[in-house]
C-alpha cells in the first residue's frame, strides 16, 4: 500500500490548505504507474498527480475538499 500525499506548498506553513479540484479517476479503479490519477490546486498554481505504480485506488478525500499538505488523498494498493 501507498499513500498519495497532497503535495507541499509552504515551508513556512505547515497547515497550508489547497483541495484535489479533479479526479481523473474513480474509487476502486485499476491504475498503472505514471497514470494521470488527479489535478490538485495550490494558492494560484495547479499540479497534476500521477500514479506511483500499478494497481487498486482508493480515494480518501473528494474534490474541493480541504486538504492540509503532506495529508494522505489516496492510497494504491
Amino acid at each position: 500500500m501507498t499513500e498519495i500525499l497532497f503535495p507541499p506548498m509552504s515551508e513556512n506553513d505547515p497547515n497550508a490548505e489547497g483541495v484535489v479540484s479533479t479526479w481523473f479517476v474513480a474509487d476502486g479503479d485499476e491504475v498503472q504507474e505514471g497514470d494521470l490519477i488527479a489535478e490538485v490546486a495550490v494558492d494560484k498554481a495547479d499540479m497534476e498527480l500521477v500514479a506511483p505504480h500499478a494497481g487498486t485506488i482508493t480515494l480518501l478525500v473528494a474534490e474541493e475538499q480541504p486538504v492540509t499538505q503532506n495529508s494522505p488523498i489516496a492510497v494504491v494498493t
